[in-house]
């Protein structure tokens, strides 16, 4: 059991609304992407100047139209989750980071980040794609407790429009950039535990969803979504017949931000109603391992007495989950 002590996000300011989307002339207008998959906003690291100018064709470029590092996101959700969590910065002693789209390949995001939030800690990279906080988690959860320090920090941070083609339609109605960070401690107690975890991997779809160095996001849709929808819905109907919810708790499912239609299909087959479902998918687009703790994180100072089941499904093809928690604050 670990205990999560606090959260944090950031979303850059740029936004790119569909309008935006249209105005690229990629064959696509409000309705079809409402439709299609429920989102209306997303934002970015670029500037939108950049996009439509070289609809980034070249990948490789991208860094040098962008206005925030991937560094400097996850330090920004960092600094809110140590906030939260009532601690300081120093109490810190290691550091995971995780995602899709890492800046550099060498030196590991956590190095980065340890290093601009002047840390003394351990860090190292556990990345399984849009499902890497599951990842995260769990690998936390199956080591030694007495070898693990106080207060560890995890991160997701994406900066996924780096890697769209927007000329391809499907991609860029899709994605969105942002940064997560989150305060756990196998031994310094909580309101917040999160009483059980799993990841898992099939890599025969290895290929299914692919990211190629300095090239453009890629992934055979249909048959993705389908497997999303389906590992989702084990991964919940494994959560709920967990324990450790307060009485008669409410209890909330967050599932992988990848599309509004894709939740509402888990909704629909779990009978979940809508008061019950967590998510920013339509305002912020597909943010990929940030998407989940980033809902996680909006909603953090108002989860009371209530058990979540968050559920992310990624590239690999990997997918994972955890149960949490939470009781009222003393």
């Amino acid at each position: 059991m670990l205990y999560l002590h606090g959260l944090g996000h950031f979303h850059p300011e740029t936004v790119i609304d569909n309008s935006f989307l249209c105005s690229l002339d990629i064959g696509v207008d409000a309705p079809w992407i409402e439709e299609r998959v429920g989102i209306s906003e997303r934002r970015t690291t670029l500037s939108l100047e950049y996009i439509r100018r070289t609809r980034n064709e070249d990948a490789r470029a991208a860094v040098e139209g962008s206005t925030t590092s991937t560094t400097e996101m996850a330090q920004k959700a960092a600094q809110l989750a140590v906030k939260r969590a009532g601690i300081e910065a120093h109490d810190i002693k290691m550091v995971l980071a995780g995602g899709c789209c890492p800046e550099m390949l060498i030196p590991a995001e956590a190095c980065r980040l340890a290093a601009s939030l002047d840390l003394d800690a351990l860090a190292l990279d556990v990345s399984a794609a849009c499902a890497s906080f599951a990842a995260q988690i769990h690998f936390l959860s199956q080591m030694r407790q007495e070898v693990l320090p106080d207060f560890i920090l995890i991160a997701s941070v994406e900066a996924f429009t780096r890697a769209i083609n927007y000329s391809d339609r499907r991609a860029a109605v899709l994605f969105g950039d942002g940064a997560t960070a989150a305060i756990v401690s196998p031994r310094v107690a909580s309101r917040s535990r999160i009483v059980a975890s799993c990841f898992h991997t099939d890599p025969s779809g290895h290929d299914q969803i692919t990211i190629p160095a300095g090239g453009h996001f890629a992934q055979d849709g249909h048959r993705v979504q389908l497997f999303a929808v389906r590992k989702t819905i084990d991964l919940i109907d494994h959560f709920r017949r967990g324990n450790g919810a307060p009485g008669d708790a409410n209890e909330f499912f967050i599932g992988h931000q990848a599309n509004l239609r894709m939740l509402e299909a888990v909704c629909a087959r779990l009978h979940i109603p809508a008061e019950d479902h967590l998510s920013n998918v339509k305002y912020f687009g597909n943010c990929g391992a940030a998407g989940a703790p980033s809902v996680l994180s909006q909603n953090w100072d108002s989860l009371n007495a209530c058990a979540v089941n968050v559920a992310v499904v990624g590239s690999g093809l990997s997918w994972g989950g955890m149960r949490i928690c939470i009781q009222n604050p003393n």
